[in-house]
């Protein structure tokens, strides 16, 4: 079988689960860009985005030429576990997202499009879903493995992590569903499913950077 020629690594990863750290050490080990989602969204912040500019898609082009600009010029080494998708509340607010989720999806194309990069943002595995030269991951864990990351990542609280492990977990599964579509995530939705509870970053990271080829 002919080896395929990886130069995107999409990861999806569950809250507590370690999914940003691995990212960046997997980006490392490629020798790839690292994109994650606080720096494309403080990309969007630092250019002012307004939801004229993400409607109109003649705008949205150069928004998005802007936006690339940002991205990929920080790691996440020491990222702690990641906090919980936003789901717009009401109708009006779910219009402006999917402004916004078109401003991010052709963001997370044209940022695939330059090649070698690890994506960590924003459901990347479904949005780029189709490509050849792209290895999906989705990075998980027992929730009550993720509940005693986020507790120590925080003050502590166990009760308090599990509810927003809880929360997390929900908004994760109607981001999924409100944007891609996606009834109920499989693992067959990717390439390869890493389970963290045993293993640690650095050994997660080495599994994913063999998949991709490295």
């Amino acid at each position: 079988m002919a080896e395929r020629a990886t130069k995107v690594v999409a990861i999806s990863r569950a809250t507590g689960a370690e999914g940003e750290r691995i990212g960046a050490l997997v980006a490392e080990r490629l020798g790839f860009r690292y994109v994650d989602e606080e720096i494309i969204t403080r990309a969007a912040e630092k250019q002012g985005v307004d939801p004229a500019a993400i409607a109109d898609a003649e705008r949205r082009k150069s928004v998005i030429l802007r936006l690339l600009e940002g991205l990929g010029q920080s790691g996440a080494a020491g990222a702690t576990p990641g906090g919980p998708m936003w789901v717009p509340d009401d109708a009006t607010e779910l219009a402006q997202s999917r402004d916004r989720r078109a401003l991010i999806r052709e963001t997370i194309h044209e940022t695939a499009g330059q090649g070698d990069v690890v994506i960590v943002a924003h459901a990347a595995a479904f949005a780029l879903a189709g490509r050849d030269d792209l290895v999906r991951v989705l990075i998980t864990a027992p929730a009550e493995i993720r509940t005693r990351r986020l507790a120590e990542a925080r003050d502590g609280d166990q009760a308090k992590a599990a509810t927003e492990l809880k929360r997390s977990d929900e908004a994760r599964a109607a981001y999924l569903k409100t944007f891609y579509e996606v009834e109920h995530e499989l693992p067959t939705h990717y390439d390869l499913v890493v389970n963290t509870e045993v293993l640690d970053p650095d050994e997660a990271a080495d599994l994913i950077a063999r998949a991709a080829g490295a």
